[in-house]
């Protein structure tokens, strides 16, 4: 990453330099970690012993140059890479807790039956592909020479895409591919998830011949998820599905979960289950699934497995975290919402992105989909879901690993107060005044980017 030079920076950071608070100014940023966006604050606090009520100490904004700047939490790489990057190291641990224990979650479900599943989106038409065997590129549509589609485009590709190919995910036929289909499944790839569940549930009750309410006294299916984009801008879903005891995963599945019945009964249900779409009289019938790739591998703790291609859990852990601070903008789209239709002549997308947004746009403004609201996540393709979910017994939280932490660096703080025995309390007013950086600023908290810098206390 290169330090971004902003005009009059250097200069107002030295002047900056020679004034007598620049020490607590500089703690202020640095502790950020090189956050792009902090958030202002303005107030005061208190810290007051809890057994006396008396006040230890006091403190307000003005220590920091009159504002407080926290961190501005968004997940998104593109956005703010250092709250990101904190971001993707939380759900690392969530995730990886749930596969071999600790953050509270017992260690005994490194050995609960637990598979790692990649759910796909239906093809809407050919699309241009990177195809590899055995390490080398293949062709990316071989067909037979002079076939065309109705609208007399040609339906092979004899290319071998380099991975940085500007054709990769754009339709043979723009005109052949199916748009509103594809919106309408990103408009119901959450639900077509949760059908998902439900139906796994079923299947695994039905498979060792126990009702839906004899299964949940006796078994619970837990996961957790995360969406990625592909090129043709269409999501795919990556989830960890384990199966627990009765209480999650402080009690051991009974003796017929297995692995196997695992990964047979979600190969059998992802075939089956089935949406159907609103305003067929408008666009035709849609029936939405999900696609027939699928790809089911047994987890291991540390790598090894007797059976099919293991994944291990640290890289599962890995692949969902990754996954998590990222958005549409992989696929090409934007990552700021658009308000007006005018705003889609200058958006710096490819055609094939383009279309879908203007198809989100122009689905969005009938009736029938109004529910939806795809214009509102035009600029996510019509994907308006949660890019990483776990159910609720899964593990551990993203709200109780960012508290602990909290109180982490509360003790580090009482501790450099002399209070580590004290016990105390901190009562504060803050209120909103603003966001960002100024000129010198910026070019400090880019510094800290730089030097790989972390959220200090």
């Amino acid at each position: 990453m290169t330090t971004t030079l902003v005009p009059g920076g250097a200069a107002a950071l030295v002047a900056r330099a020679s004034e007598p608070e620049f020490a607590a100014w500089r703690r202020n940023i640095v502790r950020l970690g090189g956050c792009t966006n902090p958030i202002h604050l303005v107030g005061t606090a208190t810290v007051f012993d809890t057994t006396t009520g008396a006040a230890l100490l006091s403190y307000g904004s003005d220590v920091y140059g009159g504002r407080l700047l926290t961190a501005c939490g968004n997940r998104r790489a593109t956005v703010c890479p250092a709250c990101s990057a904190l971001y993707r190291a939380d759900t690392y641990q969530l995730v990886r807790a749930g596969l071999v224990g600790g953050k509270n979650v017992t260690e005994a479900v490194s050995g609960y039956p637990r598979v790692f599943a990649t759910l796909t989106a239906p093809g809407f038409g050919p699309v241009h592909t990177r195809r590899e065997h055995d390490g080398r590129v293949r062709a990316c549509r071989p067909r037979r020479s002079g076939e065309c589609c109705p609208h007399g485009r040609p339906t092979r590709c004899g290319a071998r895409h380099s991975a940085d190919d500007s054709r990769l995910g754009e339709p043979l036929c723009p005109r052949c591919y199916d748009y509103a289909g594809a919106v309408l499944w990103h408009a119901f790839a959450g639900r077509l998830w949760h059908r998902f569940g439900l139906e796994l549930r079923r299947d695994v009750a039905r498979h060792v011949g126990l009702s839906r309410a004899e299964f949940g006294e006796v078994a619970r299916l837990s996961y957790a998820k995360v969406a990625e984009y592909q090129r043709r801008g269409l999501v795919h879903f990556h989830g960890v599905i384990r199966l627990d005891g009765p209480d999650g995963p402080d009690s051991s599945p009974p003796g017929w979960a297995t692995v196997a019945l695992l990964m047979d009964a979600v190969r059998s249900v992802v075939g089956r289950v089935r949406l159907t779409a609103p305003g067929a009289d408008v666009i035709g019938p849609r029936v939405l699934r999900f696609g027939t790739q699928i790809d089911v591998r047994p987890v291991t703790s540390y790598g090894r497995h007797a059976g099919e291609r293991p994944a291990s859990a640290a890289s599962v852990a890995g692949y969902i975290a990754k996954y998590a601070t990222k958005g549409a903008e992989s696929a090409g789209a934007v990552d700021g919402r658009i308000y007006h239709a005018r705003d889609m002549v200058m958006l710096p997308v490819r055609a094939h992105v383009l279309r879908m947004i203007g198809t989100c746009w122009w689905l969005g403004g009938l009736p029938e989909f109004e529910p939806l609201g795809l214009r509102r996540w035009a600029h996510m393709l019509g994907y308006g879901g949660h890019f990483s979910t776990k159910s609720r017994r899964y593990s551990t939280t993203l709200t109780a690993l960012r508290q602990a932490r909290a109180e982490h660096r509360a003790e580090q703080q009482r501790a450099s107060l002399g209070l580590v025995d004290v016990p105390t309390a901190t009562v504060g007013q803050w209120r909103y005044a603003g966001r960002g950086y100024s000129p010198e600023a910026a070019l400090l908290a880019a510094s800290v980017r730089e030097g790989g810098g972390r959220h200090g206390a």
